[in-house]
Parts: C-alpha cells; sequence; structure tokens
C-alpha cells in the first residue's frame, strides 16, 4: 500500500474515532477499519501499525473542536454514526428441534477458565436457550495429577460472571463404573488389546503404520490383562488400546489410546481409581449419557473427528450433530495452559487472575465487562476459518458499553507543584462529571494560598514566561521553573491558550497499574505493567470499588482497592 495513502486513511479514521470517543482515537480500532477496507494489506500489517500510532498521537493531541472541525473538512459523512446491521444471534442448528436440543461445555479443571473458554460456553450454552433446550457443564476430570478443586470452583465462577447458567452440573469422573462397562463391551468384541510397548516405540509405529505384537491377543486374554491394570502394572507400563487400521492416512486414527493408569489423589473421587479414560473415549460415552443431540468442539479437534465416531459406532451410541468452530487466538495474549502455567511458576504474573492475562479472572480484574466479552464472542461467530484477534477488538466492544456510564475524573501522573499568585481571593469553578449527566463537579479555592498540581509530563513542556490554560479554571503565566515545582501569576481568562490538566492541593493520592501485551514477538513482555503514581481529584474518594471511571487524556480504569486508591488501566 502506498505510505500516503495509507497515512491518509490512519489520520481520516483517527479523526473519527476521536470524535465518536471523546476525543481520543485508539490505535486499535485504527488499524482494523484500514484492514477492512483493504483486506490485501495485511501482509504490510507491521507498517500499518507504525503509521496508524503515529497518527493516533497526533489526533489526540488536538481538542475536540480541531478534530471534528479536521474531519468535517476531509470527509462531512464521516460525522454521523451509521449503524451496523448486526446478525442477530447464533447460525441456525442443523436438525434441531425445538425443546429437544442439549449441548454441553466440557473443560479439564487443570487451570482457570480464558477467552477460549468462554468462547466455547457461549456458544454452548447459547444454541441450548436458542432452541429452548438443556445446557450441561460437564467436567472432563479424568487426569488426577492434573486436576484441583480450586479449579472446579474457578470454571464455575468463571461461567456465573459471564452469566452463563448451566441447566446441569456433573463429572466424568461420576461415571467411572459405566464408562468402564463400554471398555468390557470393546473388549468382549476383541476391538481393543492391552499394550505394553513404551512411549517412543508407540508412536514409531504409529508413525510407519505397523502394527505391534501385543495386538495379536485374543479378547479372553486382553480382559484378563485389563484386569491387572487395576491391580499390578504401574503407570506408563500398559495401556489399553482400540484395534484401526494403522494404514489409515489419519494418524490420529492409528490405534489410538482409550484407557492408562494413572496414580494420584483425586479431587474428588480420592484414590477410589487408578484406570482413567482419555477424553477421546469419554467423550463419546459422555455424550451418549448425556444425551447431547449437537457435540461442539473447537477446530483442534478436527483429526479426532474421525475416532468420536468410529467408538460411537462400536458401541451403538447415539450419534450427535458434530459442530466445529476455530480456536480462539489472540495476538499476543497466551490463550493455553502451555503458556500460562510458566508464567505463574516463574512468578513473571501474579497469578491466573493477573489482569494482563486473558483469564476471565484477568479480564474480570482489568474491569472488561462480560457482557462485552459476550458480544465480542458472538461478533465473532462460528466459523470454521482461523483468525487471530487483536485484545484491541475486545476492548472497543467493552469501551462501546463503559463510555456511557463512566463519570469523568482528572489523574496528575509524578504531580508538580505550581504555586500562583495574583488570582482573586475566591475562585469556584465547575465541569461535568459527564457529558451526558447534569451532575457537576465544583470547586472552591482559595486565592490567597493558591496552589494546584500538574502532571511532570505536563511541566516539561513548559517554558518561562508561557501562558497557559489550568482548564475550567483561568489561565496562568509561567514566572519560574524549578525542579520539582513552578511558580506562576494569574493572568486572566483565555480560553484559546493551551489547556493543562490539573487538580487541586486536596487531593488524594493514587496508583494506576498500566498493562502492555504479555508477549512482543514471542518474547515475554518485561514492561507489561507499569506502575503510575500521583493524584486524583477530590471528587474521585465518592468512586466505589469495582466502579469503572475514564480518566481525561488516559484512558478508562476501574477502582480495585479504595483503601490504597489503587486503579487498573481498562484500555484507552
Amino acid at each position: 500500500m502506498d505510505k500516503n495513502v495509507l497515512r491518509e486513511l490512519a489520520r481520516k479514521y483517527a479523526l473519527q474515532n476521536a470524535v465518536f470517543f471523546g476525543g481520543r482515537a485508539n490505535a486499535g480500532a485504527v488499524i482494523g477499519k484500514i484492514i477492512a477496507e483493504n483486506p490485501g494489506a495485511k501482509s504490510s500489517i507491521t507498517e500499518i501499525q507504525l503509521v496508524a500510532r503515529e497518527e493516533t498521537e497526533k489526533i489526540n493531541k488536538l481538542s475536540s473542536e480541531e478534530q471534528r472541525k479536521t474531519l468535517s473538512l476531509i470527509d462531512p459523512s464521516m460525522l454521523e454514526k451509521k449503524e451496523k446491521e448486526q446478525r442477530k444471534g447464533l447460525p441456525e442448528l442443523v436438525n434441531a428441534v425445538r425443546g429437544s436440543v442439549v449441548t454441553r461445555f466440557p473443560p479439564e479443571p487443570n487451570g482457570y477458565p480464558h477467552l477460549g473458554h468462554g468462547k466455547a460456553a457461549i456458544i454452548d450454552e447459547g444454541y441450548a436457550r436458542m432452541y429452548d433446550g438443556k445446557f450441561i457443564l460437564r467436567f472432563d476430570d479424568t487426569n488426577p495429577v492434573k486436576e484441583r478443586e480450586e479449579y472446579y470452583e474457578a470454571i464455575q465462577n468463571g461461567l456465573e460472571w459471564l452469566g452463563i447458567k448451566p441447566d446441569k452440573i456433573k463429572n466424568t469422573s461420576d461415571d467411572m463404573e459405566k464408562i468402564y462397562r463400554y471398555a468390557e463391551k470393546l473388549i468382549d468384541d476383541d476391538n481393543v488389546y492391552v499394550c505394553f510397548c513404551k512411549i517412543e516405540e508407540m508412536r514409531k509405529n504409529r508413525a510407519e503404520g505397523r502394527e505391534c505384537d501385543c495386538r495379536s491377543a485374543d479378547a479372553k486374554k486382553t480382559r484378563e490383562k485389563w484386569k491387572l491394570m487395576f491391580s499390578r502394572f504401574v503407570p506408563n507400563e500398559a495401556v489399553l488400546r482400540l484395534k484401526t487400521n494403522m494404514q489409515n492416512v489419519n494418524t490420529a486414527v492409528r490405534d489410538p489410546t482409550l484407557f492408562r493408569i494413572i496414580e494420584g489423589s483425586h479431587p474428588i473421587q480420592g484414590k477410589k481409581y487408578r484406570v482413567w479414560p482419555t477424553y477421546d473415549f469419554s467423550v463419546s460415552i459422555e455424550d451418549h449419557i448425556d444425551g447431547v443431540t449437537h457435540s461442539m468442539r473447537t477446530k483442534e479437534y478436527e483429526l479426532r473427528d474421525e475416532l468420536y465416531f468410529l467408538l460411537i459406532k462400536l458401541l451403538d451410541l447415539n450419534k450427535p450433530e458434530l459442530i466445529e468452530f476455530s480456536r480462539l487466538e489472540m495476538e499476543n495474549a497466551p490463550l493455553s495452559k502451555r503458556k500460562i502455567n510458566p508464567l505463574i511458576e516463574q512468578k513473571l504474573v501474579s497469578g491466573w487472575d493477573d489482569p494482563r492475562l486473558p483469564t476471565l479472572a484477568g479480564l474480570r480484574r482489568r474491569g472488561i465487562l462480560p457482557e462485552a466479552i459476550k458480544e465480542f464472542i458472538l461478533g465473532l461467530g462460528v466459523a470454521k476459518s482461523e483468525a487471530v484477534v487483536q485484545i484491541e477488538a475486545l476492548e472497543s466492544v467493552n469501551r462501546k458499553i463503559i463510555d456511557p456510564i463512566a463519570n469523568r475524573y482528572y489523574f496528575v501522573v509524578d504531580p508538580i507543584r505550581v504555586e500562583i499568585k495574583g488570582a482573586p481571593d475566591k475562585i469556584t469553578t465547575d465541569a461535568l462529571l459527564h457529558p451526558d449527566k447534569k451532575k457537576i463537579k465544583k470547586y472552591e479555592l482559595d486565592g490567597n494560598n493558591l496552589y494546584v498540581y500538574i502532571a511532570a509530563e505536563d511541566a516539561k513542556t513548559l517554558r518561562k514566561d508561557d501562558n497557559v490554560r489550568l482548564m475550567h479554571l483561568f489561565n496562568i503565566k509561567i514566572t519560574k521553573i524549578g525542579e520539582k515545582y513552578i511558580e506562576a501569576d494569574y493572568a486572566g481568562n483565555d480560553k484559546t491558550a493551551k489547556k493543562l490538566h490539573w487538580v487541586p492541593a486536596n487531593s488524594t493520592r493514587a496508583k494506576l497499574h498500566v498493562f502492555g501485551p504479555l508477549f512482543l514477538d514471542e518474547e515475554f513482555n518485561k514492561n507489561s505493567l507499569t506502575v503510575k503514581e500521583g493524584f486524583v481529584e477530590p471528587y474521585a474518594a465518592d468512586i466505589k470499588e469495582g466502579e469503572r471511571v475514564q480518566f481525561e487524556r488516559m484512558g478508562y480504569a476501574i477502582l480495585e482497592d479504595k483503601k490504597t486508591m489503587k486503579f487498573n488501566m481498562i484500555h484507552r
């Protein structure tokens, strides 16, 4: 894409975004607009990101009036919000009978749920509600060494926060005796065998399409060895495998393992069982037991679909409709326990609920609303095509919801004291708490001993004799600049002068935790968390814990701890 054309597009969309969202453009939204208009430009994504951020920074330095005026000169039609025609709900299901649809969400309780789990659960429950059916939360808890009671609770809490209400909650481990009976049916039908091959040998045989000697045992011998798996054999010594075609082009279906020996205390079953089914086996059985009519799962299981239906055929089980959708992938955000666990173990994050993580607990602390997640997920749809989504897409939905409810406050970072001489004895100033609300923030200041605080970043731009305006107050003329203070004279009421945010002398100390991407080019971002300290205006004393607000010129934040006035930045 021509660089001049790209810059013009970025400037245009940055202006529009700023006009629509309180004078602050979001670079992610601008990037999304450019890509939507020029899908072929994805190959130049790095350049697009750079230019979009540069233009966004320029636009954010303009006043709201200047932004609107500039956009009107470029394209007046862009000042009008055009309502998108939103697709209502999910696409229809195949062979769905109203009142009879049964769906399930089967997470393994081996960690906290993340946004990918949220996507699956929202779609699963959405279809059940769409057809007045039944939605089951079923814990796939068949690996005692990985599962903890804490994780069962975390998953239920995450779903409850999203507003998802299962009609039934159950555990696969509760059906172990039934699952064993189905295994014994396969044994009697000579469809399985106990294998003693080492893992490396097993993998090699699969890759080469070669049957091992263990497979030659008849049903009687297999049953005897099966019984010994419960008593004599040790972990990794023996597994129960399905007999299939070892020449199958789909290697995932070449004599797959159905049961293995795992010794450990299960969070619910204790040490009652030591022979545990794989997910491939238990999911077919459990879907039958639960009467699932529409089985939904992510595309990553695509190669295992053949096995799913083969087991259904061999065991004469009910055959549900299988619906697959793409796995959710977020740019620079880990959406797998394989990536999240090391971060927690190495203490690179504070825990599963660290606001930098895309876990539901982390997003909750970050200040993302559950309704924003639902809208975001449903907007992605149930397509199978893979796509890496930027976190800005979720933030855009969240911003649209919180902007109408978030009160506005001033927060000055690394505050610099400004002593003002010559001001009127009594000064009264007011500002709107929210553009769409009537409530006013009103301050009465004593001009005889007057000082305010401005942000250090703003103070660095000032020079002696500069004439600037304190927002909603008056103008000052800079007379002296010290290392940690500024002296100024009252300078009247020129509203055209450069404007500075400020807070009065009786403001409250506060901290703002600001979050960046956890990874940059596959490397952990050591600067993914920064803590900004400063003063927040006195009216902030009315903010409640968990309340979302907007700090002018900075972005949206949520108050996490009122005692220490600790805020978490949600997004710009």
